[in-house]
């Protein structure tokens, strides 16, 4: 088990979601937290949110806006936040989105803009931590993926791609770091009971409902304890709940079982759209 007591904790995409409510638990474990997000008026709501979990008054509790997409914004809040609470000794990416639309209807700057943020956001806040932990032989960087990173699911051609791109750097990014006494976790977690999805739910196309009501939606912090616990066991990959396990497996061993079930499912929403047109 990890000791949390003044780690300093990096949490992107931590003013919302599955990222606050990591940043949450860290700070009530006695870490220093920083948080990275976008938007400023919801950094300092959250920074207050956090600052609130800690346990003592010489915590570290700081926010910092960033377009995680961008190398060099990526690079100037992680040296902000090590300013204040030093050399980051964890790091949790939570940052990412989705918007999903059919392939051929998908607006062409989503597919750089879902990518940009949910792989390269990843891949950026990594690497401006990972030397440092290299250097001092210590150090874990615990990402969040998707089941939408294992199995590609219809509606998700700009999302997906991104996701399953986590996963590869995840397997990469370990191998590398494991020499050198950097732990690194990916958790694979079904869709979470977000605002985020909310606004997902409202835009996507009926097949994707379809598909996706094979799954339940999670509340952020049941995958943030995901993290947290990943973290402290030494997880490398976690994927929540038997179903979404199991999908996963299927989709590894004979994804030709879980084609045809989408596709079952694909061509029972395109009926009932007929139908309804009808």
């Amino acid at each position: 088990m990890v000791s949390w007591a003044d780690k300093h904790v990096l949490v992107t995409g931590g003013s919302s979601g599955t990222g606050l409510a990591a940043a949450e638990i860290a700070a009530s474990r006695g870490a220093h937290v920083s948080i990275v997000a976008r938007d400023v008026a919801r950094l300092e709501v959250a920074r207050e949110s956090v600052s609130a979990a800690r346990v003592s008054e010489g915590q570290h509790i700081t926010a910092h806006s960033a377009d995680v997409a961008s190398w060099e914004a990526v690079e100037d809040a992680v040296h902000d936040a090590e300013q204040v609470a030093g050399p980051v000794d964890i790091l949790i990416t939570c940052a990412g989105y989705c918007y999903p639309a059919r392939f051929l209807e998908m607006p062409i700057e989503e597919f750089a803009g879902q990518i940009g943020v949910n792989l390269l956001g990843t891949i950026y806040a990594a690497r401006a931590v990972a030397p440092g932990m290299v250097a001092r032989g210590s150090g874990h960087i615990a990402m969040v993926s998707s089941l939408g990173g294992l199995v590609g699911v219809y509606g998700y051609s700009a999302y997906s791609p991104g996701k399953y791109g986590v996963i590869g750097f995840a397997e990469v990014l370990r191998s590398e770091m494991k020499p050198h006494g950097v732990g690194v976790s990916v958790v694979c977690p079904p869709n979470i009971d977000t605002p985020g999805y909310a606004r997902e739910v409202a835009v996507e196309p009926p097949e994707t409902a379809r598909v996706n009501g094979a799954t339940k939606a999670v509340p952020p912090r049941e995958i943030a304890l995901l993290l947290i616990d990943a973290v402290d066991r030494g997880r490398f990959m976690v994927v929540p709940g038997f179903t979404n396990a199991l999908l996963g497996r299927v989709n590894g061993l004979a994804p030709e079982v879980l084609r045809a079930f989408t596709d079952t499912q694909v061509a029972a929403a395109r009926k009932e759209v007929a139908e309804d047109a009808s």
